[in-house]
């Protein structure tokens, strides 16, 4: 298979930072980061596989975190190395794969509730916390079935952010969440078969600034427990008043922390 090019965003200069962002996002979601970043570092956010201005996924074969990796190489090696990683959400678990499988490269990891779903059932087979969102994507899976992707859409933003989110979310952008949304399956299936045993974070001898909401998800906070955990150079910080989508409904909050974290690392 040939491998596609990201398109990606870049800004500043000094030492390489790549920025993954969330599902049903973009490499927009890091605009703020950017600018903030861009006087000191030298500052890269990649658009996924089916998002922002990269190309679909290309094969008939059920995508992993391994191939979204392989589509930021080029990105990654743009960033020089070391380099420092930025991630949320599906991105974060994305980063945390690229640190695993080269650990050589990477400074540091700035991760905001990365979903690796799959060191929970490793853990502890269901019922356990994924539960709320593994009935979310099975949901959403049927509404796609169905021929209803805003009923898709409804599901998956109503679980990350709230009853009622996406009722709330104006018309306008709509339509680019539920066109994302038709991947849910797919994510789901990467962040559920993901094969990294929770024993192989335990090498990643690097600082991270692992970030979570107090109002997000027993499913991100039970990935939370396990990494925090394992990671052995860990500074875990919880924003208060913020749930699982803060890096986007609050990004001026998130990203001032991370900026600090990078810069006295």
């Amino acid at each position: 298979m040939h491998q596609p090019t990201p398109f990606f965003r870049e800004a500043g200069a000094g030492p390489g930072v790549v920025c993954t962002h969330a599902n049903a996002s973009s490499s927009a979601q890091w605009r703020g980061l950017l600018d903030r970043l861009a006087p000191n570092f030298h500052v890269l956010a990649p658009d996924s596989y089916d998002a922002g201005k990269s190309p679909p996924w290309p094969s008939d074969r059920v995508i992993s975190l391994g191939d979204e990796v392989a589509l930021i190489e080029p990105v990654l090696t743009r960033a020089g190395s070391p380099l420092a990683l930025v991630g949320h959400s599906y991105g974060a678990a994305v980063a945390l794969i690229a640190a695993q499988a080269n650990p050589g490269r990477v400074r540091a990891m700035a991760l905001f509730e990365p979903t690796l779903f799959a060191l929970l059932d490793a853990q502890t087979p269901a019922p356990n916390e994924a539960d709320g969102i593994r009935e979310t994507a099975a949901q959403a899976s049927l509404a796609l079935d169905a021929g209803k992707p805003g009923a898709a859409a409804e599901h998956f933003i109503d679980y990350w952010m709230g009853a009622g989110a996406w009722q709330q979310t104006p018309e306008a952008r709509k339509p680019a969440i539920a066109t994302s949304v038709t991947n849910v399956r797919r994510w789901a299936h990467a962040l559920f078969t993901e094969p990294t045993p929770l024993a192989a974070f335990r090498a990643l001898d690097i600082p991270v600034l692992y970030m979570v909401g107090k109002r997000s998800t027993a499913s991100a906070h039970g990935v939370a427990r396990l990494l925090a955990s394992a990671l052995p150079r860990v500074e875990l910080v919880e924003f208060e008043h913020l749930g699982h989508m803060g890096p986007v409904t609050h990004p001026e909050q998130v990203n001032e922390v991370i900026q600090q974290f990078l810069e006295r690392t």
